[in-house]
């Protein structure tokens, strides 16, 4: 039963992480028009108990595009400068949605794996019974 128990810590630690990175990702997509937002990354790492890796996944340390947010020509906005241009975001749209989509693939993965190992596991069960 040991090894069940670590397919669903595996599982779960994955659906968690992927998780974590689909809501920075729709961070980004909501301030994809916020002057000044800087995107988002997000990175995995390995989950280490007692000095030794357990497979398990966990989401690092988010950090802060640091690619040019790119500048906008806007007169009429509060925060334009004497020449009319205001520091816009640098985020885009197209690589948020396919982040978002690949969140979404390995979250069903890892859900998939999560309901297979509970398959496995109540087979087993229904034959010990016997």
């Amino acid at each position: 039963m040991s090894d069940f128990n670590s397919a669903f810590s595996l599982a779960a630690s994955g659906m968690k992480a992927q998780a974590q990175r689909l809501r920075h990702v729709s961070e980004n997509i909501a301030n994809a028009d916020t002057p000044g937002y800087h995107r988002k990354i997000a990175s995995f790492e390995q989950v280490a108990e007692m000095g030794e890796t357990t497979g398990a996944v966990a989401l690092g340390p988010v950090e802060l595009d640091r690619s040019d947010p790119g500048r906008v020509y806007d007169p009429s906005n509060p925060l334009a400068d004497e020449t009319g241009y205001y520091e816009g975001s640098n985020v885009d749209l197209v690589v948020e949605i396919a982040d978002a989509r690949e969140a979404q693939r390995s979250y069903e993965a890892n859900l998939k794996m999560f309901d297979q190992t509970r398959q496995m596991s109540s087979a087993l069960l229904d034959l010990l019974r016997r």
